[in-house]
């Protein structure tokens, strides 16, 4: 299919020429015809699938660009994701000559400023949860013409965090509102919490129906240490495989700080993200990695939800993560637009049942490797 087969506006589409962006992807053309028919739609698909666009090109051929109401708005976790999603709307709007306008409304930025900036009417609005339910109870966020409202990382939104934010959100827009959910990996749990918001919605889980989770261009291996030497086993990684811009996923902050000093006092160039980190040096942080100034960016899952950097090619897990469905987000950062990837977990002895549960699971073959004079060598 093509995005003239979706219906999308021509104007939009010549926008993402621009970008080099001329085949919908399948989460795209799944949904595409259920959003303009109005339904309520739950979408799950891996990340890097083109998730943001496939809400954004119906939304956006929908509303009307000329009239100054806002007419959608989109809740998402986090700064970061926020900053991303309306970047992308941004780039769409001035790649298609629009004078329409898009606003982002952050919980760490100054209310004074946003609620200003408020008066240039914008058609479509991302916020986090809490800021967008402060200016609506504020009532200096007029929602009485919102038409759309959709959830990014919407497994995280439908959580207690932000539950009772959504829930005001949704009370405080039209009965007749439709809802879009989004987001890699929904558990039933979710789906049950969305019925809250949602009428009768479209469910969509390719991940189920392909049973390819993650591109297969990325390669998986794993090497077994012992859990003391862990940190010094990811410098020796590094150092091996010594990629452009590698992710390293770590679980505690504990052994992110660890990691960050070893790998600083061996002259890595490499910076950390974790949630106690400033606002200021996350960005520069994140700004450098995907500028290529920095080589290595370690994070924690938390910290690195709703990051979008293009063109990354290793990922390292110190450890594996909590959650299974982790790995898909970890494993999805690189091997990205048919880019060869190369996911690395450190594991030891006792974690290789959770290896076979990932192969399985996930329809993936993970390679057992070790190091060997400064290499990673077959077994």
């Amino acid at each position: 299919m093509t995005f003239k087969d979706l219906l999308i506006k021509p104007e939009l589409i010549d926008a993402l020429q621009v970008q080099n962006i001329t085949q919908p992807t399948q989460i795209q053309c799944k949904v595409a015809k259920p959003v303009f028919d109005g339904r309520d739609v739950i979408a799950c698909s891996s990340t890097g699938s083109g998730k943001t666009l496939a809400y954004l090109l119906p939304v956006l051929s929908s509303v009307d660009l000329s009239e100054n109401t806002l007419q959608a708005l989109v809740l998402v976790p986090t700064q970061e994701l926020a900053s991303q999603v309306n970047k992308q709307i941004q780039l769409l709007f001035d790649n298609m000559h629009s004078d329409a306008h898009t606003l982002m409304l952050i919980g760490d930025g100054n209310i004074t400023r946003q609620i200003e900036s408020l008066k240039i009417k914008p058609v479509i609005a991302v916020a986090t949860p809490s800021r967008a339910a402060q200016l609506i109870r504020m009532k200096k966020l007029k929602v009485h013409n919102v038409k759309t409202l959709i959830l990014d990382e919407a497994d995280k939104l439908m959580d207690k965090t932000y539950l009772e934010s959504i829930i005001f959100i949704r009370k405080s827009l039209m009965k007749r509102t439709q809802v879009l959910l989004f987001s890699a990996s929904i558990s039933n749990k979710t789906i049950k919490q969305a019925n809250t918001i949602t009428y009768n919605p479209v469910i969509y889980e390719l991940s189920k129906e392909n049973k390819e989770l993650i591109p297969k261009t990325i390669k998986h291996i794993f090497i077994i240490s012992d859990r003391r030497e862990r940190i010094e086993t990811l410098r020796k990684i590094a150092k091996a495989v010594n990629s452009d811009k590698t992710m390293i996923f770590i679980n505690t902050k504990y052994d992110l700080e660890e990691s960050l000093q070893k790998l600083q006092y061996h002259n890595y160039n490499v910076a950390a993200l974790a949630g106690n980190i400033d606002k200021q040096s996350k960005k520069k942080a994140v700004e450098d990695f995907q500028n290529g100034r920095l080589q290595y960016l370690l994070a924690t899952d938390v910290a690195a939800r709703g990051l979008q950097i293009d063109h990354v090619s290793t990922v390292i897990n110190v450890n594996l993560p909590e959650e299974p469905t982790e790995y898909l987000h970890r494993a999805g950062r690189c091997g990205r637009n048919n880019e060869q990837g190369l996911c690395i977990s450190i594991i030891t002895e006792n974690e290789l049942n959770k290896i076979k549960k990932y192969q399985k699971a996930f329809n993936i073959n993970i390679v057992q490797k070790r190091l060997y004079n400064g290499k990673i060598v077959s077994k």
